[in-house]
């Protein structure tokens, strides 16, 4: 869990950092939507050459991103062997009790396996190279039309922004409590399941109450400093978009384009 790096933000100077912020957001976007044309080798390899080149191009090492996905693979796994299981058609390759392997049960899975791992490595990314204050900005300024239709855009941005802030924290207080019920005797690797679940409470209690505590204190600090949304505030921070990010999303653009002509 301490290798979580997701909502975790790596300073750096390489062309992806310097990337404006409504870039990136729009990047992932159709990086999420386009994966999904991904459905044979050829489109697959497409998306990972360029996933890879752009995790290259951001200077951050690709070992610190197989250590971020560690965490997820038991749920990344527990997906891809319910569909191999019970995908129906195809010619089987392995029967036992209720539970057949086929070799189009087998692609499936093979397909989702790329699509989480790539998904995650795309918006890991994201949030690796851009700072929250940053991406609340974006989704703020990319929300901003629809405000005429009541949207709050800037709350939706702020919530955005706390909500990414605080996942290394929580995950820092998740650590830190288990530490402490470790030192009590409580072991959260022995016993059947539902001693294992029950183990699980003295985390859980403790973490929620230091949750509300924490957000309690920030909302008095919010108020005690005048904070009143959106309305008639200035910007400390103003979005620039520059010539780079027309050619990041016009990329991602073209990569689709491939995908969808490729596709079965």
């Amino acid at each position: 869990m301490d290798k979580l790096i997701l909502g975790r933000y790596i300073p750096g100077d390489s062309i992806i950092h310097q990337l404006d912020p409504r870039s990136k957001l729009l990047a992932m976007i159709i990086y999420i939507i386009i994966v999904f044309w991904a459905n044979n080798i050829v489109t697959n390899l497409m998306m990972l050459v360029f996933t890879l080149v752009v995790v290259f191009l951001s200077k951050i090492r690709l070992s610190f991103f197989l250590n971020g996905v560690k965490p997820m693979i038991g749920i990344i796994l527990f997906t891809t062997l319910f569909q191999m299981f019970f995908a129906q058609g195809g010619n089987i390759l392995v029967h036992f009790w209720i539970f057949k392997v086929t070799d189009l049960g087998l692609s499936q899975a093979t397909l989702i396996f790329m699509r989480f791992v790539l998904i995650i490595f795309f918006s890991t990314l994201l949030t690796l190279t851009t700072t929250p204050l940053s991406l609340s900005d974006a989704v703020e300024s990319l929300l901003k039309p629809l405000v005429r239709f009541k949207l709050p855009a800037h709350e939706i941005g702020l919530m955005l922004s706390l909500s990414l802030r605080f996942v290394p924290t929580l995950m820092d207080d998740t650590i830190r409590i288990m530490n402490a019920q470790k030192a009590r005797g409580v072991d959260f690797g022995e016993g059947s399941l539902i001693q294992k679940v029950k183990s699980i409470i003295p985390i859980l209690i403790p973490l929620f109450a230091s949750s509300f505590k924490r957000a309690d204190a920030l909302a008095i600090a919010m108020e005690a400093r005048g904070y009143q949304g959106g309305e008639g505030r200035t910007k400390y921070r103003v979005l620039a978009w520059q010539l780079k990010d027309s050619l990041a999303v016009s990329s991602i653009l073209v990569l689709g384009v491939l995908l969808f002509l490729l596709k079965n």
